[in-house]
């Protein structure tokens, strides 16, 4: 099963736009290897995810090989966007806890999802800032660099 199957309702969908690599639902059975190559995670750190409780149950074939679905695929796509915001791996998995536990959790996610905004907004303040700053001393030394060409040509 897996964390979107798990909350009764497919309005909290973790899927991104659609690829045209998948395959279509119901024959959307990649092995760990095929994951990497979408993905770019490694099969370590994969394997990483369903240990620590990132990831939900992944089916096995018959040679219990791990197979991961469409669903699977877009839960890893969420959790490389929470990645970037720099959301700390403990409470990615205490958002994933709170998604196999239901709809009651609804609003403890929102809770843990919005404190995650407001460090990504105050993240975008300091680099709209840092590059204000470098914006500056590329302009200084553009005007300096050009300054120093005429004198030295003149």
């Amino acid at each position: 099963m897996t964390v979107m199957e798990t909350t009764g309702t497919s309005t909290d969908s973790c899927a991104g736009p659609p690829q045209a690599d998948r395959r279509p639902d119901g024959e959307d059975s990649y092995t760990i290897s095929e994951v990497v190559a979408f993905t770019g995670l490694t099969a370590h750190t994969l394997r990483w995810y369903e240990r620590i409780g990132l990831m939900p149950h992944i089916d096995r074939s018959h040679t219990n090989q791990r197979r991961y679905s469409n669903r699977d695929l877009d839960w890893l796509d969420l959790v490389g966007k929470l990645r970037l915001t720099g959301m700390p791996v403990a409470d990615m998995v205490r958002y994933a806890e709170l998604m196999r536990e239901g709809e009651h959790t609804y609003g403890d996610r929102f809770e843990l999802l919005e404190a995650t905004r407001r460090d990504v907004i105050a993240r975008i303040a300091e680099l709209q800032d840092t590059l204000a700053v470098l914006d500056r001393k590329i302009n200084f030394y553009a005007t300096a660099g050009r300054a120093y060409e005429q004198e030295k040509a003149g």
